[in-house]
């Protein structure tokens, strides 16, 4: 667990390492100023109770002479001296002001440390949250294919939350609290080393019997924080799916399978709380033991006249001890609290150090446009080991064609358009642009080479202009008009409140389908890009949105290199060259009319769609 939270800080920490030396600058002082206030409290109450009927004289000193027994002598000489010239009462008075002063610089002085803290518990959090979110942006789409996307949210969420909540919040209290208690035992040794060392001695049992407490928290926080990932997962399966859910009149079952789940959270919540609501009577009730032990000790030696010390420096050690408790009760809660920020770090580690298999290399070549074709030479690949989805794909797209890829589901057509832009790297083979292995060049260059429509339109919750302008730098209002009449939606974004500064709703919620669809064809016409791929653009739309869609993608398909996925074959009659694909094969290729006379598995699809 140490290690893991050195790492944590060695990670994060480094750029805010000013303010923890501040920190401990401003918590050294404020303690020291703690200790000096109780200071006061001896002479105040010898004033009160006369219990020290000694005359002290004023000792001249220099530095080389300086120490306690001459600082504690002159001390006292000073109050005698105000007795006598003021009176005991306004001595007193003097003294509570001196106690009243050093309480405020105290005071201070922690007001200073904490705030000064507070740039490095946000800054932290808001740099774990910036690498998650970049770290997600930059892994492959299979990472997220093998994960639910609700417990992705929990670990960039609530996680995230946990973590400034324990371990960034403990930063404070690891500077603070081991300061207070290095400083009260130097005050205690000084002011009678050896009941100190009998405090050392009853103390251990207690840390003992604290940590016994604080066993299996981490196991038990990620079992808690893995019940939780399933709750977001649940909820956000079923926005998704509520329509679907009401068709089938599933909301018991649904409501069932919830409940489980939340009960199971509830469980592991309960026995974790009830261990981090321990820390707090636990320590409280050790520490009382262990002041009540020293009180007895100290109080019996007193009684019996030992004489090292009297019994206003004594009840001064009380105080300086009692000091001591309450830092070690916050070492304590937080002993409970780091366990469960580790934990949580551990799950947002394991999207921060996931591995990227998409890799550029150090060097990469540029690839500043495209010129002549796209090669995919003796390409296979496989999502798990021993099940090939491509075998073997050898395939040219010149640049200016309009290649077709058929076949049926599960045949391996979007796995291949995927593989171009290095969504997911070849496992054998090569995939060529102008002769250059995709490997080897930039990604960046590569994707802006690349235009996407799909068959479900990924729009996000913002206004047409903004959709439309997605990923486009500097496009002005008549580019984005200019692609949105050649997409067929300039009528219908104009024919809306705010035309095109109104917002479209949640993944585009508040359009049909067919618009949703314009739209996308829009910014991809913005974007202009070399090589354009279609995956089933039209699959999803009835016949009159198919129409519209249809005469759009016709526009951008002109003079661009195309590679379109279709299963209605109507809409890939005209292309240059139709591959037919059948479990991850290129089985047949040619024009529709050639296949059609083949009389192959082409012609059955045909046939299929024709009745």
């Amino acid at each position: 667990m140490i290690k893991q939270f050195l790492d944590i800080v060695k990670r994060y920490f480094k750029p805010y390492k000013m303010y923890i030396v501040w920190s401990v600058v401003l918590n050294f002082i404020a303690q020291w100023l703690n200790v000096f206030s109780f200071v006061v409290l001896i002479p105040i109450l010898n004033i009160l109770f006369k219990i020290d009927q000694n005359v002290y004289t004023y000792r001249e000193w220099t530095w080389s002479t300086l120490d306690k027994d001459l600082i504690v002598n002159n001390a006292y000489a000073w109050v005698q001296e105000q007795i006598a010239t003021n009176g005991a009462f306004l001595t007193l008075c003097l003294m509570g002001g001196i106690l009243v002063f050093m309480t405020c610089l105290k005071c201070i002085g922690y007001w200073g440390a904490a705030n000064i803290m507070m740039p490095l518990s946000t800054g932290v959090v808001r740099d774990i949250r910036m690498d998650m979110y970049n770290k997600v942006m930059r892994l492959p789409l299979s990472f997220f294919s093998a994960e639910r996307k609700g417990d992705i949210i929990v670990r960039m969420s609530t996680d995230i939350q946990i973590v400034e909540n324990s371990v960034t919040s403990a930063i404070s209290t690891l500077i603070q609290q081991p300061i207070a208690i290095i400083i009260c035992f130097i005050t205690l040794f000084t002011v009678s080393w050896q009941l100190t060392l009998f405090v050392l001695i009853v103390t251990p049992p207690a840390a003992w019997l604290m940590g016994t407490v604080t066993k299996k928290l981490k196991s038990r926080s990620a079992k808690v924080q893995a019940r939780l990932a399933e709750i977001m997962a649940q909820i956000e399966e079923t926005l998704s799916g509520l329509r679907i859910v009401k068709a089938f009149i599933a909301e018991e079952k649904m409501a069932k399978r919830f409940q489980f789940i939340n009960n199971e959270f509830r469980k592991g919540t309960i026995g974790m709380m009830m261990r981090i609501n321990a820390a707090h009577p636990v320590s409280e009730t050790l520490g009382t033991i262990i002041i009540v032990i020293v009180l007895l000790f100290g109080g019996w030696l007193i009684l019996e006249g030992e004489g090292f010390i009297d019994a206003s420096t004594f009840i001064f050690y009380m105080v300086i001890l009692y000091s001591v408790i309450n830092p070690i009760k916050d070492l304590t809660r937080q002993a409970y609290m780091i366990p469960l920020g580790l934990t949580s770090m551990s799950r947002i580690d394991y999207i921060l150090k996931a591995e990227n298999p998409i890799k550029e290399k150090a060097d990469p070549k540029p690839l500043q446009g495209f010129e002549e074709q796209v090669e995919l030479r003796d390409v296979s690949f496989h999502y798990n080991e021993g099940s090939d989805v491509l075998q073997h794909i050898n395939l040219t797209i010149p640049k200016g064609k309009t290649v077709a890829l058929v076949g049926q589901s599960g045949s391996g057509k979007s796995t291949l358009v995927d593989l171009i832009p290095r969504y997911h790297d070849v496992c054998d083979g090569q995939i060529l642009i102008d002769g250059k292995d995709i490997r080897d060049v930039r990604i960046h260059d590569l994707r802006a080479l690349i235009g996407n429509v799909n068959q479900e339109a990924i729009l996000f919750n913002d206004t047409f202009l903004a959709n439309i302008t997605f990923g486009v730098e500097n496009a002005t209002m008549e580019q984005v008009i200019e692609a949105a009449k050649i997409a067929n939606a300039h009528d219908f974004i104009m024919e809306t409140e705010k035309g095109y500064d109104t917002v479209i709703g949640d993944r585009g919620g508040r359009l049909s389908g067919g618009q949703r669809q314009r739209i996308s064809i829009a910014r991809a016409i913005l974007k202009n890009p070399s090589i354009l791929i279609l995956d089933e653009a039209t699959s999803a739309l009835d016949t009159e949105s198919e129409h519209l869609v249809q005469e759009a993608l016709d526009r951008l398909m002109r003079s661009r290199t195309t590679i379109a996925i279709a299963h209605r074959l109507s809409t890939i009659k005209n292309a240059d060259i139709i591959h037919v694909l059948y479990e991850g094969k290129i089985v047949e290729s040619g024009l529709h009319d050639e296949l059609i006379a083949k009389d192959g598995y082409y012609k059955r699809l045909y046939d299929m769609q024709q009745l």
